[in-house]
């Protein structure tokens, strides 16, 4: 059943959110609803990895287990489709956070924007390729704090 270029756009936008609540919620379960099968991702930007999503997203979750308040916004979506292939760009804002002994929280904000490359798959809309581009961090990493491997 053909789809409208409506329903692509809006599945995209729904593919993007489910990654969104993925990373947010450690929900890495969900990978194979975001990425196709040979999906990549570029984290360089932040620091971080790039590769394959599946051990890329083993990092990232590392990387984010000091910080387990997560809240991605993924705003400004411009999606262009290429029959069944696609192109995006989104804003995303993404705070850290954790819990001070003094039981207030440390909190960090990274923004920027995701450029993704798409292809339909039978399953639906899947990310081929990912480069994060972080532009803005609001706060800084604590003095001796280093990313993970």
């Amino acid at each position: 059943m053909a789809t409208s270029q409506a329903d692509d756009i809006r599945a995209i936008e729904q593919t993007l959110f489910t990654y969104a609540w993925m990373v947010d919620m450690r929900k890495w379960e969900q990978m194979d609803q975001v990425f196709a099968p040979e999906g990549t991702i570029d984290y360089t930007s932040t620091g971080g990895k790039k590769g394959h999503h599946k051990p890329t997203l083993a990092w990232l979750d590392r990387a984010l287990a000091p910080w387990p308040i997560n809240l991605h916004y993924i705003t400004n979506m411009m999606v262009q489709i290429h029959g069944d292939t696609a192109d995006s760009r989104c804003y995303f804002m993404a705070p850290m956070a954790r819990m001070k002994a003094d039981g207030s929280q440390e909190v960090i904000n990274n923004a920027g924007y995701y450029v993704d490359k798409w292809v339909r798959l039978p399953s639906g809309w899947r990310i081929q390729e990912r480069i994060c581009n972080q532009t803005i961090m609001i706060g800084a990493l604590p003095k001796g704090y280093v990313i993970p491997e």
